[in-house]
């Protein structure tokens, strides 16, 4: 072999082998009392909080120390925050990440908001300056925004794309309430590459701008005696986008609910819907800007705006009590329950505009859900509108 062919062909594979090593990472979880992330004498460890990659899991020790080895495969290491704390949960992977907390009320009544579909462009700040202004005055222990965060990523290019997702981080930043994401089909950059005319082999392509901008893109938290799960239930092939649950997260899944007590509530949160009333409203002809409705996953033709393959999730959460699956995707507030099944499928309604608009003969409003919960029950919930002053 030539000798310069042999000597690119080593660097190439020195360099694969290189990117592919996991990295080891140590740590602590600590409460943070006078906080100022660094962990000062009597400043306690925190055992028993579970760690993650997206891949693997591992948990803290007694002192609240742990040790990872983490994949490379996303970019973030997180934590499931434990009950009783906040704090920022997940990092960029590096050799030392810590997670300094600082310790709530834990309660076993809680109240949280439920929003969706903000998809942030300067049209709806003010939108999003009222939604902050009304969650304020609610006294809420935290808000849920279950994707389609932005505009638009899938259709148009790097620079308009990373201006909306830097836009909605500024805006999340001034809530004084905890915000928890996910991610919705309009975060998926690029993907429409007839529209977007992006390259699949962008860096950012799919849900890497997302990861960049946001974080994981599925992780959990416990609050209130609550496991809550973000699933991203957004998956997509060739030029379209689609309802579905990857394996890789399938896996995590089950290797996160291993930490959980089995008779621990789950309430799960995600964009596109596991259960969607609304849609029996809609038909199933291919459109010709959107797309199709229907897409083939393992040879059987399935709605790409519901999650095709729910069952598999169902299968993880494995007969815990599960009272609350929550979704956006569809703008309408509206509520599916299975008779004989404990658990509401609740969509939330969008803080985009319009205000009110009528669609299939109702009259749909824009706003958000406010939930309230005890041990692990719903005690109430409440569609509340926007009411965005018209000019």
């Amino acid at each position: 072999m030539n000798l310069n062919w042999f000597n690119i062909i080593f660097s190439l594979l020195f360099i694969q082998n290189l990117y592919s090593q996991d990295v080891d990472i140590t740590g602590k979880v600590f409460e943070d009392t006078n906080h100022n992330n660094v962990q000062d004498i009597g400043e306690k460890g925190i055992p028993n909080v579970v760690i993650s990659d997206q891949i693997s899991t591992s948990m803290t020790d007694e002192n609240g120390n742990y040790t990872f080895s983490a994949s490379k495969t996303f970019p973030y290491i997180f934590i499931s925050l434990p009950n009783g704390y906040s704090g920022k949960f997940f990092h960029p992977i590096a050799s030392e990440v810590n997670f300094p907390l600082i310790q709530n009320q834990s309660q076993n009544q809680i109240k949280f908001i439920h929003a969706s579909d903000t998809h942030m462009d300067s049209l709806n700040l003010p939108r999003m300056q009222r939604f902050r202004e009304m969650a304020d005055s609610l006294n809420v222990d935290f808000i849920i925004i279950t994707g389609d965060l932005i505009r638009d990523a899938l259709r148009v290019n790097e620079k308009t794309a990373s201006e909306y997702f830097q836009m909605y981080v500024n805006e999340i930043e001034k809530f004084s309430i905890p915000v928890f994401s996910g991610v919705g089909n309009h975060e998926l950059f690029g993907i429409e590459r007839d529209k977007s005319l992006v390259s699949s082999k962008h860096e950012l392509y799919g849900k890497k701008m997302y990861r960049k901008f946001i974080g994981p893109d599925y992780y959990s938290f416990n609050f209130g005696g609550i496991h809550f799960i973000s699933i991203d239930g957004v998956d997509f092939q060739n030029l379209y986008y689609f309802g579905g649950v990857d394996s890789i997260q399938l896996d995590w899944l089950e290797r996160d609910l291993a930490y959980v007590d089995q008779e621990t509530p789950i309430v799960t949160f995600n964009h596109i819907p596991f259960v969607s009333p609304g849609f029996t409203f809609q038909n199933f002809e291919n459109h010709i800007f959107y797309g199709p409705q229907l897409l083939l996953q393992n040879n059987v033709l399935e709605h790409r705006h519901i999650v095709y393959n729910f069952d598999e999730v169902k299968k993880r959460i494995d007969g815990r009590p599960y009272p609350l699956a929550l979704s956006g995707h569809y703008h309408y507030a509206q509520e599916g329950i299975i008779i004989g099944n404990e658990t509401k499928f609740a969509q939330t309604s969008a803080i985009t505009r319009p205000d009110q608009y009528i669609s299939n003969g109702f009259n749909v409003r824009s706003g958000f859900t406010l939930y309230e919960i005890k041990d692990g029950k719903i005690l109430n919930s409440k569609f509340i509108p926007l009411n965005f002053p018209q000019n």
